[in-house]
C-alpha cells in the first residue's frame, strides 16, 4: 500500500513530496476503525507549526481531510459499524497519510457522512466549513442583526463565511478580486427559503476607485460593522507582491470595526503598531486569530469539534452550505497537485481513489 509524504527542505523549493510503501498494524486498536479512503483533500502544510508541536519526522504524512467507508472497528467502537460512510480529519501527530487506500483513525475523529453528499464535496469543504465556523461562531460569537464585512468573499473560505452567517440572519458585506467574482457574489441565493441575496454589498478592490472604508460607514450609517473575517491583511503600504495587493490593510481593517467590534484575522504573523491599538482601545475592539488546526492539535474540546462536523454535513447535505464544486484530481497527478498547493499555486486540492 501507498502513501503520499513530505520531505521538508530548508525552504519551500525544497520540500519534496514523495509515494511511499506503507503497512498498516495487523490488529486494530480498541477505539480505531479501519476505513477504505474514496477521498482526500490536500491542503498546504504548516511545517512551522508541526515543528513547534513537536512533531518533526523525516516523512510527514499529507492529505488529512478524508471521506470513505469503514471496513472494521476496534473492540470499544461505539460509534460505527462497517459500511457506515464517514468523514473527518486526521489529527496533525497521525502516522497514516489520508491518500492511502485503507487507514486507521480514532473513532473520535469521525462523523457520519450523509448519503446525499458526493465524496469529492465533503473532502474539498469540510476544512473550509471547520474553519467558517471557528471564526464565526467560536471567535466572533455572531448573532441575529449583526453585520459581517468578509475580505475575498469568492474563495472556497469566504464563501462558506457568507452562507453561515446569512443562515443566523447576519447582514454580510464582502470584497470581490475580479469582476468575475464580483458578478458571481452578487448572484448568491439561498437554496431554500426567501431568494433575496445571501450579500447586501459587493465592494471591488480590484478597482482603484473603490474605498473599502467609506463603502462600509456608508451601508452601516457611519458604525461600522460588528465582525471582519480576513482572508490575510497588508502590514505596509510599501510596494507588494502582485497577489497580496488586494488584500486589505491592516489599517483599513481597524478603521472599519464599529464600537465592541471583533476582527478574526488568519494572519499569524500580524503585528500591530501603537497607533493600531490605540484604536482598538478606543473602540473597545478585539483581534482574534484563526488557527485552523487547533480543533486537531488540542482534545480539550472534542466533543465540540465532533459537533461541528456533524452540523456541517448536515448544512451540507440540507444546502444551506453549498462549497465551489472542487474537480477531482486522479492518484497519480497527487504529487504534482500538493506541490502547487503548498507553494500556493493552489489553494487546496481534492483526490478521489
Amino acid at each position: 500500500m501507498k502513501g503520499l509524504y513530505c520531505r521538508p527542505g530548508v525552504s519551500d523549493a525544497e520540500t519534496k513530496f514523495v509515494i511511499q510503501e506503507t503497512t498498516l498494524p495487523a490488529v486494530l486498536s480498541s477505539h480505531q476503525v479501519r476505513v477504505q479512503v474514496k477521498a482526500c483533500g490536500l491542503s498546504s502544510l504548516d511545517l512551522k507549526l508541526l515543528g513547534d508541536l513537536g512533531i518533526q519526522t523525516d516523512l510527514i504524512p499529507v492529505g488529512r481531510e478524508v471521506a470513505g467507508v469503514v471496513q472494521q472497528v476496534g473492540s470499544k467502537v461505539s460509534f460505527f459499524q462497517p459500511d457506515d460512510e464517514v468523514i473527518g480529519i486526521l489529527p496533525q501527530d497521525s502516522p497514516c497519510s489520508g491518500l492511502c487506500d485503507v487507514i486507521d483513525i480514532d473513532e473520535h475523529h469521525l462523523v457520519q457522512k450523509p448519503e446525499k453528499l458526493s465524496w469529492v464535496c465533503v473532502a474539498g469543504a469540510l476544512r473550509d466549513g471547520v474553519c467558517a465556523y471557528t471564526a464565526l461562531h467560536t471567535h466572533a460569537r455572531m448573532a441575529a442583526g449583526h453585520t459581517l464585512l468578509v475580505t475575498d468573499g469568492a474563495s472556497s473560505f469566504g464563501l462558506m463565511c457568507i452562507q453561515l452567517a446569512c443562515y443566523h440572519g447576519v447582514k454580510v458585506l464582502t470584497t470581490s478580486h475580479t469582476p468575475q467574482q464580483h458578478t458571481f457574489l452578487e448572484q448568491l441565493r439561498p437554496s431554500v427559503g426567501v431568494q433575496d441575496p445571501l450579500v447586501a454589498r459587493v465592494i471591488p478592490v480590484h478597482d482603484s476607485s473603490s474605498d473599502l472604508l467609506s463603502v462600509v460607514l456608508e451601508e452601516t450609517g457611519g458604525l461600522g460593522v460588528d465582525i471582519v473575517i480576513d482572508s490575510g491583511v497588508r502590514l505596509q503600504e510599501e510596494e507588494q507582491p502582485e497577489e497580496r495587493k488586494l488584500l486589505p490593510h491592516k489599517h483599513d481593517i481597524i478603521s472599519v470595526l464599529g464600537v465592541g467590534g471583533h476582527w478574526v484575522t488568519s494572519h499569524q504573523d500580524l503585528q500591530l503598531d501603537p497607533p493600531d491599538s490605540r484604536l482598538l482601545y478606543l473602540k473597545s475592539a478585539s483581534v482574534s486569530f484563526l488557527n485552523a488546526e487547533v480543533w486537531t492539535a488540542s482534545s480539550a474540546q472534542q466533543g465540540r469539534y465532533l459537533h461541528i462536523l456533524k452540523d456541517i454535513v448536515e448544512k451540507m447535505s440540507t444546502g444551506v452550505l453549498r462549497p465551489q464544486p472542487e474537480e477531482a484530481v486522479p492518484l497519480y497527478e497527487a504529487t504534482v497537485a500538493m506541490e502547487m498547493v503548498q507553494r500556493h499555486q493552489k489553494k487546496k486540492a481534492v483526490v478521489q481513489l
